[in-house]
């Protein structure tokens, strides 16, 4: 079974993903640090972004493995590397490519196959999984998210400003939105959850609800119980 939840950055799609796989005894699988996971990779390799043969050729020469809370590149552990500004920034040009997103949907689901879980990104219930169980589409204030990341690269010791972090969002929001391939929209099937003024624990448990509700509903067999 998988559950997917969509949305734009900083609405609290990873938190709350993690708490729901934990929920419901799903894994967990967060595909945005799959996409920084590669940015990584090519800024190492002082890979040209916007190049798709260039970018063909760095996805056959990594290897990437997700283990529970942890994104392995090559076997190293870049769990904490891959959340500086400088791979956000370089993101947008390797998620909106073509090149990238093929392997990726390909590895996304390899490593979702005969298993239950709980997958979040920007394209999970349109394109990678549109057979879902469940799907969600978070999303909140534009603002609320510019202070939660703000408080996040804080933690981390980043300085940055708000408003700073405002405007990137902005750009990437719209990036998204109308990207030719794989945009950020909510499936049509999808449930629409506006997270500003709710805690992440009141979040994850409307999704249980609905989640076990639909599960309830389901025989064995995965026909109508």
């Amino acid at each position: 079974m998988i559950v997917t939840i969509d949305g734009p950055a900083g609405a609290g799609k990873s938190n709350a993903a993690r708490m729901l796989a934990a929920s419901l005894g799903f894994d967990f699988l967060d595909t945005g640090a799959m996409y920084r996971a590669v940015t990584l990779a090519g800024l190492r390799a002082q890979c040209d972004l916007h190049d798709e043969a260039a970018l063909t050729r760095l996805l056959a020469a990594i290897r990437l493995d997700m283990p529970p809370n942890r994104v392995l590149l090559n076997n190293e552990d870049i769990t904490s590397l891959i959340r500086t500004t400088e791979v956000t920034a370089a993101s947008g040009a390797v998620a909106s490519s073509r090149a990238v997103r093929t392997k990726l949907v390909e590895w996304q689901r390899a490593i979702a196959k005969d298993r239950n879980f709980v997958c979040e990104g920007r394209d999970q219930g349109t394109i990678v999984f549109p057979d879902a169980l469940c799907k969600f589409f978070l999303f909140a204030d534009p603002q609320e998210r510019a202070r939660r990341r703000h408080r996040e690269l804080s933690a981390r010791g980043e300085t940055i400003t708000c408003a700073e972090i405002l405007q990137a969002q902005d750009e990437r929001d719209a990036r998204d939105a109308a990207r030719d391939i794989a945009p950020m929209v909510p499936a049509a099937d999808a449930i629409r959850l506006d997270s500003t003024l709710l805690a992440l624990d009141d979040v994850v448990a409307r999704m249980e609800h609905e989640v076990r509700r639909r599960m309830q509903s389901i025989g064995r067999d995965g026909s109508p119980s």
